[in-house]
């Protein structure tokens, strides 16, 4: 019965994980390894109608979560945005790894957050992927900045300018087989979902393919809301009464690139794109900043695509697409 499910908290990095066990008015608390030791150790002490709930700590969490599902124990992986904001709201300031695992029993016990799927193994490859690119992306920026600055003094040496431009030339070569290869494994295995997504006017490929990556073919997300606010695009207004007002932001909690991708498709789909036109041109009617109506667009793009997708159909300008809430 839903009564006697208990919610064992685990806060994990690389090297361990600490566990918080409900018992009585308390909670018993344990640290093992990261390991499959650790695995064995806790799968010992964890009844099979309890629920273990985790937060989706980077790769950290996929070995043990996996783990336990294999056991027929049930799982439960949390946003780590709604942990911090859950502990905010109950005035939770300690920062410890004992803290956290309780904070993440207590999340679970109230509010019963659903039991985790393994993902496909491409799923995991795509994401992976996407992670490699994004660092040597990074890499290929800071050399790229680093060799105009060398330029710039005047004093470059000529065999050290030829080895930073070779490894530029690697780091390109890198970018262009990544992108390719997920591409690829996109189009195999969610290729009807990627045409349905480039019909929106104003979402190019690039970014569909990041939303599929991002949203594990938009099955993570039960609506378009919390997939935006995963992503990090949900405004957040600053009020208080009538004395204190502050601008309207998009929450920076997110993830940066697919941000600063929506924001860029925004510009092609306020001119494109019926629905989102027809926000841009309401909001600066307003006297909204351009700003704030872009993101607001971008939002919109973001509704369109997990409409589409959710519903396995073609972007249709003169169908008003209600997403799920």
């Amino acid at each position: 019965m839903q009564s006697s499910i208990n919610y064992i908290g685990v806060d994990i990095s690389k090297s361990f994980f600490d566990v918080a066990v409900p018992g009585g008015q308390a909670y018993r608390h344990y640290r093992f390894d990261n390991n499959t030791d650790g695995f064995e150790a806790l799968l010992k002490m964890v009844p099979s109608e309890h629920v273990v709930v985790m937060e989706a700590s980077g790769p950290y969490y996929l070995r043990l979560a996996t783990y336990l599902k294999k056991q027929g124990i049930g799982v439960s992986v949390v946003n780590p945005l709604v942990i911090r904001r859950f502990c905010q709201m109950r005035m939770s300031r300690a920062k410890t790894d004992k803290k956290d695992s309780r904070m993440i029993a207590e999340y679970g016990h109230v509010e019963k957050p659903a039991l985790w799927q393994p993902p496909q193994e491409y799923v995991v490859s795509l994401q992976q992927m996407e992670a490699l690119l994004a660092n040597v992306r990074k890499e290929y920026t800071a050399v790229s900045n680093q060799l105009e600055s060398f330029r710039s003094s005047g004093m470059l040496d000529e065999g050290l300018e030829q080895f930073i431009t070779k490894e530029l030339e690697h780091k390109q070569e890198l970018i262009d087989d990544l992108t390719a290869q997920i591409e690829d494994l996109a189009l195999k295995h969610y290729g009807s979902m990627l045409a349905d997504l480039e019909s929106i006017p104003g979402l190019g490929r690039k970014t569909a393919i990041m939303l599929i990556i991002l949203s594990g073919g938009f099955s993570r997300f039960s609506n378009y809301r919390k997939l935006s606010a995963y992503i990090g695009l949900s405004p957040r207004i600053f009020e208080s009464g009538t004395s204190v007002k502050g601008k309207a932001r998009i929450c920076k909690m997110g993830m940066s690139r697919i941000r600063a991708m929506l924001y860029l498709c925004s510009w092609s789909a306020k001119r494109y794109n019926k629905a989102c036109s027809q926000l841009y041109e309401r909001l600066l009617a307003k006297g909204k900043p351009k700003k704030l109506a872009l993101v607001a667009v971008a939002n919109k793009l973001l509704k369109q695509a997990f409409a589409i997708a959710t519903k396995q159909t073609m972007y249709n300008e003169n169908y008003l697409i209600k997403a799920c809430f």
